[in-house]
């Protein structure tokens, strides 16, 4: 406080006082947010005890992150402190997704050694809205169903409920798992295999046949094959014969070995995967009883 009487302060034993810096106190003020009570005779400015207090709000706000145009509208009276922290919350959620977003590609980029091309697709794949993603993905459905009026309904309608669903705050494994799956959905190979699988589904399905057969064709290779694997029998075993008759009957070997291979081989195989860890959801079930089926019929057709 300057020795005049007036109690005032100059800017110097204001960042005495406060420990702010005189050049950050400078700055508030030119910006309006702590205006000068007065000024001396020689042009300094001075401030009161007033001042004093606005200048430590002014500090706790900024502290708090808030730019100087909310500080200002809350001295001023324009808008409460409550009003003030309730949107500031809401901005520094966008920004601690966005941060969690940015590390976890970063993760992903230092984990594959990729180069800055491919980081470049990573952090856009990444960056996507939730619609977006699933606009990716429904396409995808879309290209493969289309014209195929006889698939299994079931089967049409389970695929078109397919959900991409990566977390706002997702995992380097969440985030690498999506830009694969995304690659892969773009993939005109990928795309290609499995609509040649959706195209056998159709082919093969009789017009009065049961909704839901596939379904159960499912299930009953996993019924048959899952106490089998179990009990360490081998896809090459003679054993494995009583169980490809149990699921094909008397149907040519190759040709039901082109149809399982184009529906459970490992590029459909790793598409499910990273679906469940993308949508956090548990690694799919029976991937093995089906490999094991696929396997059993390449050893006896030599495909």
């Amino acid at each position: 406080m300057i020795d005049d009487g007036t109690g005032l302060f100059t800017i110097g034993e204001l960042a005495r006082a406060t420990g702010l810096t005189v050049r950050t106190i400078r700055y508030w003020s030119d910006e309006g947010a702590l205006p000068p009570v007065t000024r001396s005779a020689g042009g300094y400015r001075l401030y009161d005890a007033a001042s004093v207090a606005r200048l430590e709000l002014i500090r706790t706000l900024r502290e708090l992150g808030l730019g100087l145009d909310d500080v200002r509208r809350v001295l001023a009276g324009e808008r409460t402190v409550a009003q003030v922290a309730a949107a500031h919350v809401v901005a520094l959620d966008a920004q601690i997704r966005s941060l969690r977003v940015t590390r976890a590609v970063l993760s992903t980029v230092a984990r594959r050694g990729s180069t800055a091309e491919e980081m470049t697709l990573m952090n856009k794949l990444a960056r996507l809205s939730a619609a977006e993603r699933q606009r990716i993905m429904e396409e995808f459905v879309e290209e493969t169903l289309h014209g195929l009026d006889t698939v299994d309904p079931d089967v049409r309608e389970r695929m078109r409920r397919t959900a991409v669903d990566l977390a706002d705050d997702p995992t380097p494994e969440q985030v690498d798992a999506w830009v694969e799956l995304a690659e892969m959905l773009q993939d005109p190979d990928f795309r290609a295999q499995m609509r040649r699988a959706v195209e056998f589904n159709a082919a093969d399905r009789a017009p009065d046949a049961p909704r839901g057969q596939s379904m159960w064709f499912a299930k009953r290779l996993v019924e048959l094959v899952g106490p089998v694997r179990e009990r360490g029998t081998g896809p090459t075993a003679p054993e494995a014969e009583e169980v490809l008759g149990e699921l094909f009957g008397d149907a040519d070997r190759t040709a039901v070995l082109e149809r399982m291979t184009a529906g459970f081989n490992n590029r459909v195989a790793r598409y499910r995967e990273l679906l469940a860890v993308v949508n956090r959801q548990p690694a799919p079930p029976h991937a093995e009883d089906f490999a094991w089926v696929v396997a059993a019929l390449r050893a006896r057709t030599g495909g």
